[in-house]
């Protein structure tokens, strides 16, 4: 559902009255000095953070395909079956064999964007607190 340009003014000045902004800026300023420590890129920090604020600004819930991926990854790290263990099995044995195939291509496509999301995200979040 889109929402109208006066729900998302009124959204936006709750988030001034709420020091949202002032907030921001803190938690960056705590990441670039913890980053300057760790020798992380401040710059690709920021660039991070900006998509991090957008992203909750948006609402934007949590992707379950991608949780199942970090949560591997975390557990295990990078295994050669991971399609595998991510592949819906009752739901793989009810497909013909060219949309088993198909899924699999999705599935593999979906990894691996997740992947490259989880190895932007453990240079800031994980490796970052260290």
């Amino acid at each position: 559902m889109e929402r109208s340009l006066k729900a998302l003014a009124k959204e936006a000045k709750l988030r001034m009255k709420r020091g949202f902004w002032e907030e921001c800026e803190k938690k960056l300023t705590k990441e670039r000095e913890n980053a300057k420590e760790q020798g992380i890129n401040e710059s690709k920090l920021e660039l991070y953070f900006m998509e991090k604020v957008g992203a909750e600004i948006k609402g934007e819930t949590p992707d379950e395909f991608y949780l199942k991926v970090k949560r591997l990854l975390l557990e295990e790290g990078e295994v050669s079956d991971a399609i595998g263990r991510l592949t819906d099995k009752a739901y793989y044995e009810t497909l013909s064999y060219a949309e088993r195939q198909r899924y699999t291509l999705e599935l593999s496509e979906k990894y691996l964007r997740a992947l490259e999301r989880f190895k932007r995200e453990y240079e800031f979040e994980i490796k970052g607190r260290r």
